[in-house]
């Protein structure tokens, strides 16, 4: 071997300036935007469980118990369960498109209850 040869083979090769990226990311306009992968988009409309409590909520009760009752009948629920359901519903800003006066109803009268507490 000779000697160029091998002083070659001990120096790796320099990166020529056309491979270096040194854009930060997001500075390049041609790259597509892509979309946050931590963003979850949302459905379009309430799924049928959702849409079925709030159908449920427009019923009037007038004994003590018979609500927690059919709740156990109509959504194999325990009371409990039901309602930490329908509060995390009453946040959702599709259940106040699909029924705003029933859900503001309830947002009313969660709201008093806090205050009184």
């Amino acid at each position: 071997m000779k000697r160029d040869d091998l002083a070659a083979a001990r120096v790796p090769a320099q990166p020529s300036t056309e491979d270096v990226d040194d854009f930060v990311d997001g500075d390049d306009d041609r790259a597509p935007a892509r979309p946050d992968v931590a963003v979850a988009e949302e459905p379009a409309e309430l799924d049928e469980r959702s849409q079925r409590i709030l159908a449920f909520e427009k019923q009037w009760w007038r004994q003590a118990g018979a609500k927690e009752q059919a709740i156990r009948d109509t959504f194999g629920l325990g009371a409990t369960r039901y309602y930490q359901l329908l509060n995390a519903l009453l946040d959702n800003p599709l259940a106040l498109a699909h029924d705003p006066v029933v859900v503001q109803r309830l947002r009313r009268l969660r709201a008093s209850r806090a205050r009184r507490r």
